[in-house]
């Protein structure tokens, strides 16, 4: 039986954690959307009158005055409040805020928490029990760990664009911010990972660091131990692989299909399916995948000239017949209306003071604690006299703040 979690119902796993969402742009957002996606209760602390700088990052955005596409793609499952961390009392308020949370994340360059008297060593004291994550450009310690950086940086310092982009051109970023990204992916982990320790050993608190730079090193993997294997720098190969043969794109008479033969059976097959038997049982020089990498030139001349023949749905089809992995290259509009994305509504929408918004839904599907989309991306400010007001201050000191410039 599969499809255990289509239809679950209840609340996340992370229902009852409060995390505190102290940083901006990317890598922490995309951090903290997840611990919502998976039930956590979000305060997201942004500048009075500012916000997280992506609110002003556009067009697009969605509607005339709403919210930008940037900004929304990253903060659903989130309260907006709007909190001046230079400023004592604002200082404050976050120490009371955070006395409460289980979890808090920051992006500001290292030092700047400390600077304001929000560091680790403080917040533990006010609370033990904190989980406090820190993401920076390169980490807390090293010769860099005070530089800014931004992920188009890590992407060339931390080998991305040296292995992206076809062999004779110009190194490429990857078209995501893939650094952000990975190194969000590795504190959400981290996070997690955390907590389970202070829930069943008894840990307690204790404070994370992720890099950007770390991050995308990990995540060079089996192109890091080919290096480290063989002594020799990979480089840009388009979209084909190091040491796999055929495994990319091939341009056909419309557009481009995919190819990954990534066994001998697939290897046969496909070559029976373009009817080019020969080449897998005749042609010494594509035997075994280590002949096919070493005479990768001579075979992808060969299959790009045959593929060329076909349209691309045609090329798609003909090879699925004989259970070759075979598929077109899809823009964001095929993306979207995909059948499956469709069959596993991985398009949201959510309902926003202005308007409706359309979003990617969460990959993260659990049978008995689903992720949910239960909040907008916030106003600015949207929640702060709610989540100040739970924190026990009064009106009169909520006004109090807002006249000293704290909120």
């Amino acid at each position: 039986m599969t499809g255990e979690a289509r239809d679950a119902e209840g609340e996340g796993p992370l229902s009852g954690l409060t995390v505190l969402d102290c940083s901006q742009v990317l890598v922490g957002p995309f951090c903290t959307m997840q611990l919502g996606d998976l039930g956590a209760e979000v305060i997201k602390v942004e500048r009075p009158s500012v916000g997280d700088q992506t609110r002003g990052w556009h067009p697009p955005r969605f509607g005339q005055d709403g919210p930008s596409a940037y900004y929304a793609s990253v903060n659903r499952n989130k309260r907006s409040v709007t909190l001046n961390l230079v400023n004592e009392e604002g200082q404050e308020v976050l120490r009371t805020l955070a006395a409460e949370a289980d979890v808090l994340v920051e992006n500001f360059r290292v030092g700047t928490m400390e600077n304001w008297g929000l560091g680790y060593e403080v917040l533990h004291e006010v609370n033990p029990e904190l989980i406090y994550c820190s993401l920076s450009g390169y980490g807390e310690w090293g010769p860099y760990s005070e530089k800014p950086a931004y992920d188009l940086m890590i992407q060339a310092e931390g080998g991305m664009m040296s292995i992206t982009g076809e062999r004779e051109g110009d190194p490429v970023r990857v078209g995501v911010a893939i650094a952000d990204i990975g190194a969000g992916m590795y504190a959400t982990q981290s996070i997690l990972a955390a907590l389970l320790a202070r829930e069943l050993r008894g840990t307690g608190g204790q404070k994370i660091d992720v890099s950007l730079l770390d991050s995308q090193a990990a995540w060079m993997s089996y192109m890091a131990t080919n290096y480290f294997a063989s002594g020799e720098t990979p480089g840009k190969m388009g979209s084909a692989h190091p040491t796999i043969v055929p495994y990319q794109a091939f341009g056909t008479r419309d557009g481009h299909v995919v190819v990954a033969a990534a066994s001998e059976k697939l290897w046969r097959a496909f070559c029976t399916a373009i009817d080019r038997e020969e080449l897998a049982a005749d042609d010494p020089r594509f035997e075994t995948n280590a002949d096919r990498v070493e005479n990768r030139e001579a075979l992808v001349s060969i299959l790009e000239a045959e593929l060329r023949e076909y349209t691309t749905e045609e090329a798609v089809v003909l090879l699925g017949e004989h259970d070759v992995p075979a598929r077109a290259v899809h823009d964001m509009a095929d993306v979207f209306s995909h059948p499956q994305i469709a069959a596993r509504e991985m398009v949201r929408e959510v309902d926003h003071p202005r308007g409706t918004i359309e979003m990617p839904g969460s990959p993260m599907f659990l049978s008995e604690t689903p992720t949910t989309i239960r909040r907008s991306p916030p106003e600015l400010g949207e929640h702060t006299e709610e989540v100040l007001g739970e924190a026990g201050y009064t009106d009169g000191e909520i006004t109090g703040f807002r006249d000293a410039d704290a909120i």
